[in-house]
């Protein structure tokens, strides 16, 4: 275990985000969103990989391992960090994927987010979802989040996370925080009792299927609020996807209870500073009246231009966003143009030119 946990500090202490290591391969790191190679005098073989995840899998996972060939888990190194990791088998061999998560919760400030994070944070309820790829951010903001609401307001938090990622201690909130697997037997069991344990924010860490989210809104309509993530590309996907986890018969009245559970929906896209540290681009679409008849008449296409028109109500899309990354000198252009949704829009917007397709489509 000494060469594992080598490992692991040189990672931490070179700034990687993420560790990947298979049999009879280098040691790959994360860093600054790029893949680096290590070199090492001698790569893991497979028998020393098993026995790394034989001292690393907790006892209590070890069946559930055997039986689905991967597992999701909590690693903790104590003056090294604690690790996401993601146990899985390539070509029958384990490997393992682990995600460095940074001890101190980040504060929302040092994030690079838009100002009105912070208020979509201090809604009382509804369902407010931060969506995007893998490796975006999404866990980060979310924590960002809640520090603030632990922060600046006496509030029972309860999150429901596969694993446990950042640990929070109670400052005016009082919070608790339940790892699936260890804690909870799943997402759907926890989702169910969550609502006797009179918490005022349930943090669910995916948004997994139609008995999550249902859950989800049976929350927000008591007076909740709840925050998930989402796998998806933008705002509108999101709510497709989110539809899609409920049959054809049912999407039409899940659409309509939408309506009024659904706060905000945040999109990330990491992209790279000038600097070589890492700053999400941002997409935020708020449930205005005209999104909310927008998804009520099932126009969800048009929801692209009610996020490029909606900046008065704190909306933006990623093409705003990156334009303002470039502008502040945070980003370079052909960054921005390389992560936009509309690089052509774009590259006319540094050149003096904004046509707002918006308004056009709207009206």
């Amino acid at each position: 275990m000494e060469l594992f946990h080598k490992i692991l500090n040189t990672a931490v202490e070179g700034g990687a985000s993420d560790v990947h290591i298979k049999p009879d391969a280098p040691v790959v790191y994360r860093i600054s969103s790029q893949l680096v190679e290590t070199e090492m005098s001698q790569q893991p073989d497979s028998q020393w990989l098993g026995n790394v995840i034989d001292n690393i899998v907790p006892e209590q996972f070890k069946p559930k391992l055997d039986e689905d060939r991967e597992i999701d888990f909590s690693y903790n190194v104590p003056g090294i960090g604690r690790f996401r990791t993601n146990c899985f088998q390539h070509l029958g061999k384990w490997c393992l994927a682990m995600r460095h998560v940074v001890a101190d919760v980040p504060k929302i400030d040092s994030l690079g987010l838009p100002e009105i994070i912070k208020s979509i944070a201090e809604e009382h309820r509804g369902i407010v979802l931060v969506a995007g790829t893998t490796g975006c951010g999404k866990s980060t903001t979310l924590a960002g989040m809640i520090d603030h609401i632990n922060s600046t307001q006496k509030r029972h938090i309860i999150t429901i996370e596969d694993p446990v990622e950042y640990v929070f201690e109670d400052k005016q909130s009082i919070i608790e925080q339940r790892e699936v697997g260890l804690d909870t037997p799943s997402y759907q069991h926890s989702l169910k009792h969550v609502m006797r344990q009179d918490p005022d924010v349930i943090m669910v860490g995916e948004m997994r299927d139609a008995t999550s989210f249902r859950a989800a809104m049976s929350a927000a309509d008591t007076g909740h609020l709840v925050m998930s993530t989402l796998h998806t590309i933008d705002a509108p996907q999101s709510i497709s996807r989110v539809l899609d986890f409920f049959p054809s018969a049912e999407r039409e009245s899940v659409r309509k209870q939408m309506i009024g559970t659904l706060k905000a929906i945040i999109v990330q896209r990491m992209t790279v500073r000038k600097d070589g540290g890492v700053i999400p681009a941002i997409e935020i679409m708020i449930n205005t009246p005209t999104v909310s008849k927008l998804i009520n008449e099932n126009r969800l296409e048009k929801l692209h231009a009610a996020i490029e028109t909606g900046t008065d109500d704190g909306m933006q899309n990623f093409n705003q966003s990156l334009f303002q990354l470039v502008k502040d000198e945070i980003i370079t252009k052909e960054e921005a143009l390389e992560k936009a949704t509309n690089a052509q829009a774009l590259e006319m917007n540094f050149k003096g030119i904004f046509l707002s397709e918006g308004s056009r489509i709207l009206n």
